[in-house]
């Protein structure tokens, strides 16, 4: 399996992810990431699921997930297969 990243300590605070990734620490506050987790109580913020392979993290119990991608501002350029046109 790809491992994308290495995720380590995520802790949530009233406002903000601490998160280490790749061996770098970021903190990002709730509000700007997601609305949903923002919201949510401290119990359902402590259950979370990190993906085996470092792609995401998720909360089930208030059903949101967050690609790490996404929270670094990683944009991928879409891969286009070039196939020639029937004549």
């Amino acid at each position: 399996m790809k491992k994308y990243h290495d995720i380590k300590n995520v802790g949530i605070n009233e406002n903000h992810l601490q998160i280490k990734i790749d061996g770098k620490k970021y903190i990002f506050e709730l509000g700007k990431i997601s609305k949903r987790l923002s919201g949510a109580n401290k119990t359902d913020r402590n259950i979370f699921i990190i993906s085996p392979s470092g792609y995401g993290i998720s909360w089930p119990n208030i059903d949101e997930d967050i690609s790490i991608d996404g929270l670094l501002g990683i944009k991928h350029q879409p891969k286009f297969k070039r196939t020639k046109k029937a004549s």
